[in-house]
C-alpha cells in the first residue's frame, strides 16, 4: 500500500554558466559575495553564522560547510522559528562550464502572487550571478 504525504510545492530554477563548477561553486559558497549577485544588500558574520541584510531586515544565515560535491544549500531565518531551506547545487555541464540548480519551495503562506515574485527574484538573481562569473 502507497501513503502519500501533502508536500511542498516548489520550483527548480537553473542557468548555464560558462565557468568551471569549482569556481561557481567556490564564489557562491564565499557568503560575502551574496549582495553582488543576490537580493540582499549585505551580508556580515554574527556569533557563529551571518545576517543577511534585505528590504524586510535582518534574517539570519546559515550555509553548509564548503563541500567536494558543490552543495551550496543554505538555511534563511525569516521570522522566530521559521527557518527556510534552500536547496542549491552546481554540476558541470558536459561543456567545461556548469549548471546552477536552485530549488524554491513555496512556504505555507505564500499566495500564487508571492511565489511567482520570488521565482521572478530568483530568475533575476542567477541571470546575475551568470553575468557576474561570464565576464
Amino acid at each position: 500500500m502507497f501513503h502519500f504525504t501533502v508536500s511542498t510545492p516548489s520550483q527548480t530554477l537553473a542557468v548555464s554558466i560558462h565557468r568551471a563548477p569549482d569556481d561557481v561553486c567556490r564564489y557562491l559558497m564565499h557568503v560575502e559575495n551574496m549582495p553582488r549577485w543576490a537580493f540582499c544588500k549585505s551580508v556580515r558574520k554574527a556569533e557563529k553564522d551571518w545576517l543577511m541584510v534585505t528590504d524586510e531586515g535582518e534574517l539570519p544565515l546559515r550555509f553548509v560547510p564548503a563541500n567536494e560535491f558543490r552543495i551550496a544549500d543554505h538555511y534563511v531565518t525569516v521570522a522566530p522559528g521559521v527557518i527556510v531551506y534552500v536547496p542549491m547545487r552546481v554540476l558541470a555541464n558536459g561543456s567545461g562550464g556548469s549548471e546552477v540548480i536552485f530549488t524554491l519551495f513555496r512556504q505555507p503562506t505564500m499566495t500564487d502572487a508571492d511565489f511567482a515574485r520570488d521565482q521572478g527574484m530568483v530568475e533575476a538573481d542567477l541571470a546575475k550571478l551568470k553575468r557576474i562569473l561570464e565576464t
